[in-house]
């Protein structure tokens, strides 16, 4: 959670767009959704996480990042 809290401070500070660095998604963004969904799926309290949470949102919209998304891989491992 130390990572995540660095980048929430960093995204606070900013408040440029819907994603990291922005109104467009780029590198900041394809590093911050895997680590968010893995935290996700761990169970992890991302509560205090807010701006995260909303380039997450905006991201997980975007035809590039459905198509990135683990579960959408043809060699993926059945749960």
């Amino acid at each position: 959670q130390q990572g995540l809290s660095a980048v929430e401070q960093l995204l606070r500070k900013s408040q440029s767009g819907r994603f990291c660095v922005g109104d467009a998604p780029g590198l900041a963004d394809c590093c911050l959704i895997p680590q968010w969904a893995n935290a996700l799926r761990m169970g992890c309290d991302l509560s205090g996480y807010p701006r995260c949470k909303a380039v997450y949102d905006a991201c997980v919209q975007l035809p590039a990042f459905i198509a990135a998304a683990p579960e959408n891989q043809q060699d993926k491992i059945p749960a």
